[in-house]
């Protein structure tokens, strides 16, 4: 049930500025590499992945969970304050700002392996978020925020996430056909893979396909994906040109490792969850029920909402400030980093959501979303639940 009520009294957004922890992350990212850069400890390029991965599930678990959703009659002025999209647009220059003096240190300083590891792990964590920023931009209407969104993807190499989240994903989400929904079952490192390959088939399909029906051929300049992964080029052949070619290893390292927080991300939105179809075989339309979310305050305030994931599905065009929580959406036990540290360890990860999906479906574990390499091994262990 959706608790969202209509306001006969003032209301304003408590967490307004508390939207500003999510362009803080890559500013305070951004001062770490400064620091370090100046003779500063090895400590600084830590920083990053300690808040990220410590310090805010921590907070979640701290600060509880957040269930409030704005009044309906409040939602079209909240939508149009400008106040939240300068809070995403400002996340980009930052990320940028990152990257470019990530590849100057990784260029011009002597370092030791550990500190290489923990520059590309920074960096890549800040660009792995700018896919989030992307994703926010992505979906909406004016033209400069889509565009926005593919200069977001740059740093990461995915801009085919623009096409293939969108016009993809959103269309086959919790279906055996989508990459990006995982199965219960399958445990993240086999799911990578899959996802990565099957997004990207799918975008260059999709993109075809448009491109056919315009009567072009895909190898043209209106090709999205083919304009995403030119900004690439462009950056990285910019710093290349400027740094040197030692800069490209750790341009590839740090790219690597921020899609594959998108992809830790989209094995955890939608684990086990299946839509069903009808008795004519009709697919279901998605619901609340096929994204898992999260309502803790500080990962939610980071993510800038993602985890309202379900009513993401039902209105992408929705601006992250106004997303509601649905009583019915199948609810996570931490927000999504705590949840990625579980993603990482296969066996934690099953023991922990297995149980929450079998529940999600009253036991009946074979309306779930099964790998179907283990799916009698799943259906003889769960049917007697």
């Amino acid at each position: 049930m959706d608790s969202t009520h209509a306001s006969k009294t003032p209301w304003s957004d408590s967490r307004r500025f508390w939207w500003l922890l999510s362009p803080a992350l890559p500013a305070l990212t951004l001062l770490c590499l400064l620091a370090f850069a100046q003779g500063g400890a090895s400590a600084w390029l830590w920083v990053s992945l300690v808040l990220f991965y410590l310090v805010i599930p921590a907070l979640d678990t701290l600060g509880g969970e957040d269930r409030s959703n704005p009044p309906a009659d409040q939602v079209p002025a909240l939508q149009q304050e400008h106040w939240y999209r300068y809070v995403v647009a400002s996340c980009v220059p930052l990320q940028y700002g990152v990257t470019g003096v990530g590849a100057w240190i990784a260029a011009t300083h002597t370092l030791e392996l550990l500190d290489w590891l923990g520059l590309v792990l920074s960096v890549g964590s800040i660009n792995g978020l700018g896919i989030n920023t992307a994703h926010e931009l992505g979906h909406k209407s004016p033209r400069w925020e889509r565009s926005l969104a593919q200069v977001a993807l740059a740093p990461v190499a995915y801009g085919h996430f623009f096409v293939e989240h969108n016009r993809g994903h959103h269309l086959r989400v919790a279906t055996p056909e989508d990459p990006a929904s995982a199965r219960m079952g399958e445990g993240f490192w086999r799911f990578l893979p899959r996802s990565i390959t099957g997004g990207l088939r799918s975008a260059w399909a999709l993109e075809a396909s448009r491109l056919r029906r315009q009567g072009l051929p895909v190898l043209h300049h209106a090709n999205q994906n083919l304009q995403s992964w030119s900004l690439t080029v462009l950056l990285y052949g910019a710093l290349t040109t400027t740094l040197g070619w030692q800069v490209l290893p750790f341009l590839v390292a740090q790219a690597l490792y921020g899609m594959s927080l998108l992809e830790v991300v989209n094995y955890i939105e939608h684990y086990g969850l299946l839509r069903q179809h009808d008795e004519r075989g009709r697919i279901e339309p998605c619901s609340p029920r096929h994204s898992w979310n999260a309502n803790h305050r500080a990962s939610n305030l980071l993510l800038l909402n993602l985890q309202r994931h379900s009513d993401h599905h039902a209105h992408p065009a929705r601006r992250y400030q106004a997303l509601r929580h649905f009583d019915d959406a199948p609810q996570l036990p931490t927000g999504y980093a705590g949840m990625i540290l579980l993603a990482y360890i296969p066996p934690l990860w099953f023991r922990v959501m297995d149980r929450r999906v079998v529940a999600h479906y009253r036991q009946q574990v074979h309306l779930a979303h099964l790998d179907p390499g283990r799916r009698q091994v799943l259906l003889n262990r769960w049917s007697g639940a």
